[in-house]
Parts: C-alpha cells; structure tokens; sequence
C-alpha cells in the first residue's frame, strides 16, 4: 500500500468513536479529532480511487477480449 494511504496515528491521539458524547472533548481535542477524520476520509477515498481504476482497467480488458 502507498505511504500516502497509510494512516499516521499521533502518539496522544485515541481512536476516534463516531458517535461518541463530544460535551467534555476541548477545542484542542476536537480540532486532533478533525484532522484525523479528514485523514481518514483522504485514505478512503484513495483506496476508493485505486479499487475504479482496477475496475475500469478489468473492464477493458474483458470488453476487448469479447469484442
């Protein structure tokens, strides 16, 4: 897997819980929590990315073979 899909937990960072009760999380903790999510979300949708390509590049081949 690419390095830029991998994720980089930071050493304080806890798993993030979707859902959870954020009442006694500080700005500080909420503004790690963001970033983590945002990092989550580039990773996914790079896979996301990567998974269309195969597709795409399987249904090419397949399509030219049957044509």
């Amino acid at each position: 897997m690419d390095e830029e899909h991998q994720a980089k937990p930071s050493k304080a960072a806890k798993p993030v819980v979707v859902g959870e009760d954020l009442s006694r999380t500080s700005e500080d903790e909420l503004r790690e929590r963001i970033t983590l999510l945002e990092a989550e979300i580039t990773r996914t949708r790079g896979v996301l990315s990567e998974r269309g390509n195969i597709r795409s590049a399987a249904d090419s081949l397949f399509k030219s073979e049957n044509s």
